[in-house]
């Protein structure tokens, strides 16, 4: 059941397009920055690159502590006003960045984009069309994720050019810019504002959620995805190197990645939204290994397919991560559950770089091995996730 709009509804595929685009603006300018001003920010201020580079696991180390609080308000308030304020502190923090002439105001810029990250991300725009749509919310979910995806596609090649253009300190600027003056508006005027089921039921309380076997069924699922995904994003091309690639082939083969990822999405939008998402899920567990199944055998010739399988079954593993709770519990606390879903994920994924660079160091195997083995587990754990048409009650958490 979608919650209570309080203003005229724009078309589904403007407020798709507005949401998608927004979530577009918010990786390039957040997730995806440093990896390409983080050298010339190093350089600029004198701090060592893996200083600099480490930032983004401060960044994500927000994420954590605030989302479960970010759920509740927009379960009672709407996501509409927690969109908003992450395009405020969006800019403020890369305004911040724009002005840091030491690391102490450099790591506080970091921490105010962090916090932008926790409220601005794929889990906002989901709520929102959980929302409004309730359980007919798949498709333009899969639109927002599919949109997201070209935060690397689009982000990095901009990213560079403006530093180019303006300097670093420019970029972030000019990112800060995009928020304020784009994403803001354009989100003010097309986003409904929806009221949360839980401030239009009379003041009763919000319903708790609990950690029943398939809640922890799905936090195991994408822990494991978001380990795997960060922990690809920094080290791939280092990977496909370690099998026989030159490392300019290496890191333009790993491009591959974000071409699968949006391909896979399109494909989810056009055709794959006919089937169970759970079936979608469980092939997608299987892309990253089938992928390295072919590196091992195939050695540098199946660098390409080691990128696009990785790369297919990330795609896919996004947007069940929107999908999934969804359809397995319905729209009801879907905000809040899946804050709590994402929780393990979010604190995996803040050591996933670090613990693969160590068993890539050890062995590129071991290392193929490792991701692909949590892929497995992944795949154990789409079993047993049988969608209940008439749950029972929740009970309150332990």
């Amino acid at each position: 059941m979608a919650g209570k709009l309080t203003q005229p509804r724009a078309p589904q595929t403007a407020i798709t397009l507005v949401l998608g685009f927004g979530q577009t603006i918010a990786f390039a300018s957040s997730f995806y920055l440093l990896g390409v001003l983080g050298d010339a920010i190093a350089a600029d201020l004198a701090l060592s690159p893996t200083f600099v580079f480490s930032l983004m696991s401060v960044a994500l180390a927000v994420t954590p502590f605030v989302a479960t609080r970010a759920a509740r308000w927009i379960e009672a308030r709407g996501g509409k006003e927690v969109l908003l304020a992450s395009n405020l502190i969006f800019a403020a923090g890369l305004i911040l960045l724009g002005l840091a002439g030491d690391a102490a105001t450099l790591t506080c810029a970091i921490l105010v984009i962090g916090l932008g990250m926790a409220i601005g991300m794929y889990g906002t725009a989901f709520a929102i069309l959980v929302s409004l749509y309730g359980e007919g919310a798949r498709r333009p979910i899969t639109g927002v994720a599919l949109l997201g995806g070209l935060g690397s596609t689009l982000g990095w090649p901009l990213t560079a050019y403006l530093e180019q253009r303006f300097g670093w300190r420019g970029a972030c600027f000019a990112w800060a810019a995009l928020h304020v003056g784009l994403c803001l508006p354009l989100a003010a005027w097309i986003v409904p504002h929806v009221v949360g089921q839980q401030h239009h039921a009379k003041g009763r309380a919000a319903e708790p959620v609990i950690w029943d076997r398939r809640m922890v069924q799905l936090a195991v699922l994408f822990s494991c995805a978001w380990f795997i995904s960060t922990a690809m994003s920094s080290h791939l091309p280092r990977l496909l190197a370690a099998f026989g690639l030159t490392p300019a082939r290496a890191a333009t083969t790993a491009a591959l990645v974000g071409v699968a990822a949006v391909s896979v999405r399109f494909a989810e939008f056009t055709v794959m939204r006919r089937f169970s998402p759970l079936i979608a899920t469980r092939v997608a567990t299987l892309m990253h290994p089938l992928g390295a199944a072919c590196l091992l055998t195939l050695g540098a010739k199946g660098a390409s397919l080691m990128a696009l399988g990785h790369g297919a079954g990330s795609g896919m593993n996004t947007v069940a991560k929107g999908v999934l709770p969804l359809h397995l519990y319905g729209p009801a606390n879907y905000a809040y559950r899946s804050a709590l879903l994402s929780r393990p994920a979010q604190l995996v994924q803040i050591a996933g770089p670090a613990l693969y660079g160590f068993a890539l160091a050890e062995s590129p195997r071991m290392a193929l091995a490792l991701s692909a083995g949590l892929c497995l587990v992944m795949f154990s754990m789409t079993f047993g996730l049988e969608r209940r048409l008439q749950p029972q009650k929740e009970e309150a958490a332990a």
